[in-house]
């Protein structure tokens, strides 16, 4: 199942003309990897972000961002009351400013 992530590294790496091996080599891992990680097949690594990031040309920010959002969809995705947890949190959030 593709990711928010892994959709937006696909965009930015086929917008530069990148091959998934270059990626691959600059983040040093196998080409399969980064295939993987574009189709959400593997989960990428918060330390690989900042990395990826740099290669890409990318904001660090948006990448970690949907990073983050494609980790809370993995534990709430199925739940009936998925919507009003994250409203929950998101008053946390708000709450903590």
């Amino acid at each position: 199942m593709a990711t928010q992530l892994g959709d937006k590294i696909r965009e930015l790496r086929v917008k530069q003309n990148l091959l998934l091996r270059q990626v691959a080599s600059k983040l040093e891992v196998d080409t399969s990897i980064i295939s993987k990680m574009e189709r959400g097949e593997r989960p990428i690594k918060k330390e690989q972000i900042a990395i990826l990031a740099d290669i890409l040309k990318a904001d660090k920010e948006e990448l970690q961002t949907l990073w983050l959002a494609d980790q809370l969809y993995d534990v709430i995705e199925g739940q009936p009351m998925a919507d009003e947890a994250l409203k929950s949190v998101s008053k946390k959030i708000k709450k903590g400013k």
